[in-house]
């Protein structure tokens, strides 16, 4: 006999403003909890000393988070000058530190302009990559070092938004597998003081930002436990009041409306012509009610295919 899976049957995606100190798992358990959610998960990890976005997958939105690991990332990060760690960030053992020059906005912008664009970023030893079967920072803290391969990385936006004697703030969008704390050190290296991160959010992923003028609200912990009560008393479904739709996740592909007749032959997984459709990619299905079906992609005969349905929510 299958075991009855415990929790509620939701579907959808929450943001949710992850704390410092959280791990991304230890955050999507307690959020998964306060809804009592049947099925969760997270898309991208967020490191424990970094806060901020972390989308929280519920029900069939799960299957998704696959599509959004390629997603553009944008950040907020303050480094602190002439300071270097062993791990990047304040967190670290002090290893180096250096006098730091007079800088003015001028001179931090024009070392900026070195890492817009593509860069190759070679991951830090503190990373959740693998060696092995054995996460990096693991090593690291054995005092061990091992060789890493570079990455090719996309900074699209690197913007100074604040400078001090001793410290400068950054927004910085990138793509996918950018690692700030790599990026704030290179900066300090070529200010010529060293620097290293002393505070860092994420606010944007993929389709959502948490800031800025087109900002959509993140929920922290404190927000979903005044939610799940009203007038004192337990009330889940009133956390549902935050959860987004699946496809809005999915903004960056294409929309296709099916014809009535197309419905069920995509739903049963076999593929129909579909006029106007986009001929390379995957895009959205939709049927004629505007019901998200899930994804598609055109076939060589020019039909179009099923890749990923959603049962009818």
């Amino acid at each position: 006999m299958a075991r009855k899976r415990r929790g509620r049957e939701i579907n959808g995606i929450v943001l949710f403003d992850k704390p410092l100190g959280l791990s991304s798992n230890q955050a999507l358990q307690r959020v998964r909890r306060l809804f009592n959610a049947a099925k969760a998960g997270h898309t991208g990890s967020l490191d424990p000393a970094a806060s901020g976005l972390l989308p929280v997958c519920f029900g069939q939105a799960t299957r998704i988070s696959g599509l959004l690991l390629d997603a553009d990332k944008t950040y907020r990060v303050t480094g602190r000058l002439g300071t270097r760690t062993d791990s990047g960030d304040l967190e670290g053992e002090v290893i180096e530190t250096r006098a730091v020059p007079s800088l003015d906005a001028e001179a931090v912008e024009a070392v900026l302009a070195r890492f817009h664009g593509r860069v190759e970023q070679v991951p830090p030893m503190y990373s959740a990559l693998k060696h092995e079967g054995k996460r990096l920072y693991e090593l690291a803290r054995e005092g061990k070092t091992v060789e890493r391969k570079g990455r090719t990385i996309d900074f699209h936006e690197i913007t100074l938004e604040g400078l001090t004697e001793t410290e400068f703030t950054l927004r910085v969008h990138s793509s996918k597998g950018a690692y700030i704390r790599t990026l704030v050190e290179d900066i300090g290296e070529a200010l010529g003081c060293g620097a290293v991160v002393a505070e860092l959010r994420r606010i944007g992923l993929g389709p959502w930002a948490i800031d800025g003028p087109d900002a959509q609200p993140a929920y922290t912990l404190e927000d979903l436990q005044d939610s799940a009560q009203e007038d004192g008393i337990e009330a889940p479904d009133g956390l549902d009041r935050v959860i987004l739709p699946i496809d809005s996740a999915l903004g960056a592909y294409p929309a296709v409306v099916l014809d009535a007749a197309s419905v069920n032959p995509i739903r049963h997984g076999h593929p129909v012509f579909v006029p106007n459709a986009p001929q390379t990619g995957w895009f959205r299905l939709y049927a004629p009610d505007d019901l998200f079906l899930g994804m598609g992609e055109v076939l060589d005969d020019g039909r179009t295919a099923p890749r990923r349905l959603f049962a009818a929510l």
